[in-house]
């Protein structure tokens, strides 16, 4: 299965749209963002847990990057509420579940396979910190390969976005508009290698999370 993956385009997804679709587990569902693959998948995604829903035991092969959205996501390891950014690398295994229910934006297969890097983070007890008039900036990881912050843009702040080696945004809170389109909470959007972009923040500001850099290699499909 092939959805938006060709990752040399400019692509706009707008998923507070579209309708949920059923995964294997009941009671989770998801909208797909870009996918290579079929349930093994390189994949960007939003993932609504259904209360008192879970996946059953599994080892992420290729690693898995989540924040959590709204409720809250719970597994062996804690119980993370909303504005929790959780990256768990390859070859981590836990019991995903959620008992009130909980809406993640996630990616997979996206990691070095040779990573071994837990992070676990509540921004919500993170300060941001200003770069400069009307935007501030919290980082949440980094390494030679990508850069990974949630941005909080002032109203009706002019932006010029470059993305050397790729970028993507999802919308957490508020908006911004790319010349005529408009992008809301749930919108996504994903810049190739040498993109750019002018934003301007709508007029409640934006929270948004930015990975710039990890489109540097051409992506592939996880081999099954």
């Amino acid at each position: 299965m092939d959805i938006n993956a060709d990752f040399g385009q400019r692509t706009a997804v707008h998923a507070a749209n579209m309708p949920w679709s059923p995964s294997p587990m009941a009671g989770v569902d998801r909208r797909m963002l870009d996918r290579m693959g079929d349930e093994v998948a390189r994949a960007t995604s939003i993932v609504r847990y259904a209360p008192g829903s879970a996946f059953s035991p599994h080892v992420h092969t290729g690693g898995e990057e989540f924040l959590v959205l709204d409720g809250v996501f719970s597994d062996e390891h804690g119980d993370f509420p909303a504005g929790s950014y959780i990256r768990n690398p390859p070859q981590s295994r836990h019991t995903p579940g959620s008992v009130p229910g909980c809406t993640i934006f996630v990616k997979l297969w996206q990691f070095d396979l040779a990573d071994r890097t837990h992070v676990r983070i509540d921004t919500g007890k993170i300060p941001f910190q200003p770069v400069s008039d009307g935007i501030e900036v919290m980082p949440l990881f980094s390494d030679e390969r990508e850069e990974v912050v949630q941005e909080r843009w002032a109203p009706g702040i002019a932006l010029d976005l470059n993305a050397d080696g790729g970028a993507e945004i999802p919308v957490l809170q508020g908006g911004f508009a790319e010349g005529s389109e408009a992008f809301s909470p749930q919108s996504w959007l994903r810049l190739p290698r040498g993109g750019s972009a002018k934003l301007v923040s709508g007029p409640d500001g934006a929270l948004v999370w930015i990975k710039r850099g990890h489109l540097s290699v051409d992506p592939v499909a996880p081999a099954v």
